[in-house]
């Protein structure tokens, strides 16, 4: 059964266009799933995979032979599992100059071989990431009714239907968005599917392909990003932590961002007297995996560590924007900035519309128009120190911030 993707009503706006359409992401987040909805709606098409070892032999050392029998014969080609190819990038830039097909692909960005890909095809293709479920795609698999209503609400929600919600983001923010999980009819069922995927990561993506030699180094290195969300990377002490220099770590961790693993947001500042470090702070692109690797599934208001869930949960619903973080020598902090503009702060237990210092802090120097204030209980807005701030609860991130600048 297909569930409706996000993404699909963007790439839309391209099939008719002469670029290749490239959707790049992790393993099991429904890649081929969404290049065969693509494949079933358009004409003459032919739907291939690298897994094919015939066919991607054939690919890569008799291309004109590949030419005629998969590609001169019809109008639409999907290509899955695109990284195995060698020189895949300069074989299909050939396919693209000298052939008038529409083209598909998909790959995992984990692969070197689908970065060095899209090197030649620079003003040939349009290139689209695909992760696990967003929360609103999450809630259109498990109740579309209640799904409609989520899309539709605002700061005018009620709290009864806010409760109800908050309940679907409680086994969201546990268990992930794989689509694999949330079609899981147990917990138990879905800590063994993710406890698959993690060695899928690990073992295969990571180790394999980027060619991470120690297992266990890499393993203590997710462990311990796994503990320090949201926290500001500290490369001298994690690199001591587990026992690499500074530039291996960093290239682990370029290594699991190409993966959709794990993702560094950097400060924002335009005082570098006064705003602190340039180094970044980490997130998860999936809060399951995160909690299979820390293994640690209880409910949300059981956890010492719910502030950094939530603030892991905002960041993922924001993930297509630009976020960075604020954080001056003086101790003044905002959770997040949204496109160099819109301050969004994440709480918990707010008993009231207020803002802290750190907040006002920002407001009195970089006066924006609109901020944020995400929680669970508090909604409405008011203005301070001229800045209108919305106070939202948590799962309308999405919708909710806006520039009004």
């Amino acid at each position: 059964m297909y569930y409706k993707r996000d993404l699909e009503s963007k790439i839309e706006r391209y099939l008719e266009s002469s670029e290749i359409i490239a959707i790049f992401g992790p393993r099991q987040v429904g890649k081929t799933t969404l290049l065969k909805e693509f494949y079933n709606r358009v004409e003459n098409p032919v739907f291939l995979t690298f897994e094919d070892i015939e066919l991607k032999v054939l690919f890569e050392e008799d291309i004109k032979s590949f030419i005629a029998l998969y590609i001169d014969p019809y109008e639409h080609i999907f290509i899955d599992e695109f990284q195995y190819a060698k020189m895949g990038g300069k074989h299909l830039k050939y396919i693209y100059d000298t052939t008038d097909k529409k083209i598909f692909i998909s790959g995992s960005s984990a692969m070197e071989l689908s970065i060095n890909a899209v090197k030649y095809l620079v003003g040939r293709v349009f290139v689209f990431n695909l992760y696990s479920f967003s929360f609103g795609e999450f809630l259109r698999v498990k109740d579309e009714n209640l799904y409609k209503l989520y899309s539709k609400a605002d700061e005018n929600i009620s709290a009864p239907l806010s409760k109800k919600i908050y309940g679907y983001l409680d086994e969201y923010i546990t268990y992930g968005g794989y689509p694999r999980v949330i079609l899981s009819q147990s917990n138990e069922e879905k800590k063994e599917v993710l406890k698959n995927l993690l060695s899928i990561y690990l073992l295969r993506d990571i180790k394999e392909i980027a060619k991470i030699a120690d297992e266990t180094k890499m393993y203590r290195l997710v462990k311990a990003l796994s503990l320090q969300i949201g926290n500001v990377v500290v490369y001298s002490e994690l690199s001591k932590l587990i026992g690499i220099n500074t530039v291996q770590l960093k290239e682990y961790l370029d290594v699991f961002e190409k993966a959709f693993l794990t993702k560094t947001i950097s400060p924002f500042f335009t005082n570098k007297q006064l705003e602190i470090v340039k180094n970044p702070e980490i997130f998860f692109f999936d809060m399951g995996l995160r909690n299979v690797i820390i293994k640690n599934f209880s409910p949300l208001e059981d956890r010492v560590d719910q502030g950094a869930m939530l603030e892991n949960f905002v960041f993922r619903e924001l993930v297509e924007r630009d976020v960075k973080y604020y954080r001056t020598k003086n101790g003044a902090e905002v959770d997040f900035i949204v496109d160099d503009a819109i301050p969004v702060e994440i709480k918990s237990n707010l008993t009231s519309i207020k803002i802290s210092k750190s907040y006002h802090y920002f407001l009195a120097n970089y006066k924006p128009k609109q901020g944020y204030v995400l929680n669970f209980n508090q909604i409405g807005s008011q203005e301070f120190n001229k800045t209108n701030i919305t106070f939202l609860p948590h799962f309308l991130a999405l919708g909710g911030v806006t520039d009004e600048n």
